[in-house]
């Protein structure tokens, strides 16, 4: 294959009432299970949980789970087949992607509140960085960032 590679994404619902370890173990369950169907795990995140758009099996709300995998195809059956006969699995979808492998990313709560403050000091750079156009229309880099903050408030 050339640079854009084919990949799988598995997003599955699960039902809002079950407790967090229990969720762990569902992950951990269908990692497992699709390691020894041949397919290749690239990335699952908890997505958390959310409002559903409408009402599935008396639930208004899901945890959401996303799992990225690589495979021949025939791991798909599989895995949504145990997916099917899950009672804590309300609803699930698989989609083929083709382009860039994802990159998997950092699960520890750590890590996450790092990235929240690298973010937040970022966003304030991006904003004065965002100010792009021929001389014509920009002013001078003062007023542009006093539009900026009287945007904010």
């Amino acid at each position: 294959m050339n640079d854009q590679q084919s990949y799988y994404e598995t997003m599955y619902i699960l039902r809002p009432d079950i407790a967090e370890d229990e969720v762990t173990n569902h992950i951990d369950k269908y990692n497992k299970l699709l390691e020894e169907f041949g397919g290749i795990i690239l990335d699952s995140q908890m997505r958390g949980k959310r409002r559903l758009a409408y009402q599935i099996a008396k639930n208004r709300e899901g945890i959401y789970v996303q799992l990225s995998h690589q495979g021949d195809g025939q791991h798909i059956f599989k895995i949504e087949k145990a997916m099917r006969l899950s009672e804590d699995v309300i609803r699930y979808m698989t989609v083929k992607q083709e382009g860039p492998l994802p990159t998997p990313r950092p699960s520890s709560k750590n890590s996450t509140q790092t990235e929240n403050k690298d973010n937040t000091d970022t966003k304030d750079e991006s904003k004065k960085k965002e100010l792009v156009g021929s001389p014509e229309t920009l002013t001078s880099d003062k007023e542009n960032i006093e539009i900026i903050e009287n945007k904010e408030s």
